[in-house]
């Protein structure tokens, strides 16, 4: 098929759902649902009643019914959970595996990619981040059980990713190595995934989806396009001013007084390079314009990503009222996004968007007491006595510190799995009935959202971002 002009960025957890893949499939560009705690998600929805009955209808497609209907026994509340009580808790990603956890992981992510493309042929693909390893065997086989088209990762070196797709599609084994802090050369780091465990007899058909790769240097398309078990099928070339995670500049940390990482020449991806790989490649971080698409085109890329866009818009999991709150900010042209280089667990630069009474405010994060129960931003390391350990530098901090952890790590750090949980409405409720505060990523884009809104429209949708961004497109000469 024709390589997509614009890929939907998948974003932050279950900002990019279903619906919003949906939605930009269905125009014809490439609609990407995120994979990031997709079983947090779901079986939150199914605590809140299922509303529409649209898991239901996923579930019912499954093709191993008796784990789709074990899970909803678990999960499911007929109505919802009454206000004040707080959400089961699922398990923990941990090695090995539980049986628990890699039929909920599979079965999660079957069900968003199956909703992503029922009912139209267009494109659907899931992002998943090379910083999350251990849900990822099991992620990729239920977005390919659903027949997901593209499998799009970044926040590392996906270097073994193609390997495990053919693996898959070919239904055999498939292994990934696991980063383990502390582990000699000579140590077992391989997480297994045999999908005979979940068949009792013949595996079903499945076929391979295309790999891109999402990265922010030359050097780094190089060494997949070169090393990579498997094809890597292109390229997104993501630059410092997109969301979520971004790549930490290259050389000494350096920052500005308001304590920003400063990107500079070294951090400016090599494009012909890339170029000269002959793979596709998409540009993303501040492509939302016409003229920049254009652009883009003129560099030689297939077209770009755009994420921030379509964060704000009807069909993005973002709950309504941070959309709301956004929206005025952006008329009023106060919007603002931090490039904060302490937030995230993983060490990577995380985009935060300055909202009033989330953990952007120092206030709202100095008020709210660690805790780590969702567990999928862990570090894994090797203890004295051999067995694998696991630490959260947002976790609380004698736990940590307990675990070996260093004391200059703890400084900033936010629980992006409970954060991002509660931006799309599935804040936990804690002991003291208070809910998690969210945390809201966004790309440095969202000051310039304002010509998607008018006087009397308060909303506008992917399709028409998608309308926007393909109007009069030019391209320029490189």
């Amino acid at each position: 098929m024709e390589n997509p002009l614009i890929i939907q960025g998948g974003m932050g957890v279950a900002v990019s759902g279903w619906r919003l893949a949906r939605a930009v499939a269905t125009t014809g560009q490439l609609g990407v649902v995120s994979g990031t705690l997709l079983a947090v998600v779901q079986t939150r929805i199914l605590q809140q009643g299922d509303p529409g009955g649209h898991l239901r209808r996923a579930f019912d497609r499954f093709p191993l019914p008796a784990i789709a209907e074990r899970v909803w026994a678990d999960y499911y509340v007929p109505g919802g959970l009454p206000p004040g009580k707080p959400f089961k808790l699922t398990p923990m990603p941990a090695l090995p595996l539980s049986r628990t956890f890699t039929e909920l992981t599979v079965l999660a992510n079957f069900a968003e990619v199956w909703l992503a493309k029922e009912g139209h042929d267009g494109r659907v693909g899931i992002n998943l981040l090379e910083k999350i390893q251990l849900p990822t065997l099991p992620s990729l086989y239920g977005a390919m059980l659903a027949g997901v088209d593209t499998v799009l990762m970044g926040a590392g070196i996906p270097r073994t990713i193609p390997g495990v797709l053919d693996a898959l599609a070919r239904g055999e084994p498939a292994e990934l190595k696991i980063d383990i802090e502390g582990s000699a050369p000579t140590d077992d780091c391989m997480l297994r995934f045999d999908p005979h465990s979940l068949f009792p007899g013949a595996l079903p058909p499945l076929k391979r989806p295309d790999f891109f790769a999402i990265i922010s240097s030359a050097t780094l398309a190089l060494t997949l396009a070169r090393k990579s078990t498997g094809q890597v099928n292109g390229f997104v070339v993501e630059g410092a001013l997109a969301g979520g995670h971004n790549a930490p500049p290259r050389g000494p940390l350096q920052l500005t007084p308001d304590g920003q990482p400063i990107y500079g020449p070294r951090d400016v991806p090599d494009l012909p390079k890339i170029r000269d790989l002959g793979l596709p490649f998409w540009l993303a971080g501040t492509y939302s314009r016409p003229e920049k698409i254009s652009e883009a085109l003129a560099l030689g890329a297939a077209g770009v990503q755009i994420g921030t866009a379509f964060a704000f818009c009807e069909e993005s999991g973002i709950i309504p009222d941070i959309k709301r709150r956004f929206r005025e900010l952006i008329r009023a042209g106060t919007a603002r996004v931090h490039t904060d280089p302490l937030a995230s667990p993983t060490g990577f630069p995380f985009k935060v968007a300055q909202l009033a009474e989330t953990l952007s405010e120092a206030a709202t994060y100095a008020k709210r007491v660690r805790i780590c129960d969702l567990g999928y931003l862990r570090q894994l390391f090797r203890k004295p006595d051999g067995s694998v350990g696991y630490r959260c530098a947002s976790e609380p901090a004698a736990n940590f510190l307990r675990k070996g952890g260093a004391p200059s790590e703890l400084i900033g750090r936010k629980c992006l799995c409970n954060g991002l949980a509660g931006t799309v409405g599935l804040a936990q409720t804690r002991d003291d009935g208070s809910l998690e505060p969210t945390i809201v990523t966004a790309g440095d884009e969202i000051s310039q959202l304002a010509r998607y809104f008018d006087f009397d429209r308060d909303s506008y949708s992917a399709a028409d971002v998608i309308r926007t961004l393909l109007r009069h497109i030019r391209p320029q000469t490189a």
